[in-house]
């Protein structure tokens, strides 16, 4: 950590809640911006410092853009810096899906509004099938002979994870952790490992999480395994999400589910804020802050705990190995939930035409954003339902 920063805390700050308020484009644009205006044009961070602050996002669980905004906070202001970047970054979106929820919650039910998100889920759900199959090859692999074979026991946890949430409808955590410790102990088993630690990972975790208490203390214990569990894209939550918010809760239904990664994805910032919405519709303001709090927690205690000691863990085999076991997992997750929702979304043929018709404009007209195209979606679902 350097000591005399060429900017202030209160620059810095300011600059994350401008990113948070008109920085549209999801994680990777979100990082593209701040190697653009941080390291290229401002240089207030060095080009090492955002490497390992990267590399640091990628490896811990957590949404890729804040997880990275936190360390760059921390990096010169540590705890406070950290604290005051991931408020800042968070706070606009969380504001508007709260006005967005607002809004949906009072005219919802009307005609026009069912209309427009008629034609908004069917983009959604193009959006996600191309993010899930961008998230394959990047996290587990291309669709070939070579990768079949050199990757055989991740291609295995894929298929296992697509195949157990198509059939069950249900996230289940203890496969993400267990492909994890597998892929770990047969790549690059740490030096403590044995099983007496693997039982006590495993037994912690269902102390701790298999509880229930009020509606708020179960969104917040919720919330936080999701958060817990998120690796790179934001989009990585929505598995988890739909399986607990619509299957195992019903605190929604399926197009109320849809309707709020819609409303995520036309805010700027993470796009995991979709979790403030979902919290709003479950139990208003307070089950929204909740929600968000819950979500961000355990992706900020990471990097405040993990950054001092980035280079080990950058380097270390056994954490590599560990989060490719868990995030091709979460990937074949994702395509299994995808499969669910479709069936259940996409109903008739304007809807199956809207959805691959997202599909192709995003496959080859990269320039247009997911903004544009849920808005048009939302314009197309009034003009068939109500014209």
């Amino acid at each position: 950590m350097q000591t005399n920063p060429v900017y202030s805390l209160k620059q810095i700050t300011l600059y994350f809640l401008k990113l948070g308020t008109t920085g549209f484009g999801g994680p990777v644009a979100l990082v593209g911006y701040m190697y653009k205006d941080l390291v290229e044009n401002r240089k207030w961070v060095s080009e090492e410092e955002y490497k390992q602050g990267l590399a640091l996002a990628q490896l811990a669980p957590g949404p890729l853009a804040a997880q990275l905004g936190i360390y760059l906070g921390f990096v010169h202001y540590g705890f406070l810096g950290a604290t005051l970047v991931g408020f800042a970054f968070i706070l606009p979106s969380f504001i508007m899906v709260i006005l967005l929820g607002i809004i949906y919650k009072i005219f919802g039910g009307l005609s026009w509004i069912q209309a427009v998100f008629y034609g908004v889920g069917a983009t959604v759900v193009g959006i996600i099938a191309l993010s899930s199959y961008k998230l394959t090859l990047k996290s587990v692999g291309e669709f070939s002979f070579n990768s079949l074979k050199s990757k055989w026991l991740l291609w295995l946890f894929f298929i296992l994870a697509v195949t157990v949430t198509f059939i069950t409808e249900k996230e289940h955590v203890l496969l993400f952790i267990a492909a994890g410790l597998l892929y770990m102990i047969i790549k690059a088993p740490p030096n403590w490992w044995n099983s007496k630690t693997t039982n006590f990972i495993i037994i912690f975790q269902m102390v701790v999480w298999d509880f229930e208490e009020s509606n708020l203390l179960k969104l917040g214990i919720f919330f936080a395994k999701a958060g817990t569990f998120v690796f790179g894209s934001g989009l990585a939550i929505v598995p988890f999400l739909h399986s607990g918010v619509v299957l195992e809760n019903q605190w929604l239904t399926e197009q109320q589910f849809l309707d709020s990664v819609a409303v995520a994805m036309i805010t700027p910032g993470p796009v995991v804020i979709t979790v403030g919405f979902i919290g709003y519709l479950v139990d208003g303001f307070l089950g929204a802050v909740v929600a968000a709090l819950a979500t961000f927690l355990p992706c900020y205690l990471f990097t405040i705990l993990l950054a001092p000691y980035f280079k080990k863990i950058a380097e270390n085999k056994s954490v590599k190995a560990f989060v490719e076991g868990i995030t091709a997992v979460v990937v074949g997750a994702l395509v299994g939930s995808v499969i669910i929702i479709a069936k259940r979304s996409i109903i008739d043929v304007p809807s199956s035409l809207i959805a691959a018709i997202t599909i192709l404009v995003l496959l080859f007209y990269k320039k247009v954003k997911e903004p544009y195209l849920i808005l048009a979606a939302g314009i197309v679902g009034v003009i068939i339902k109500l014209i």
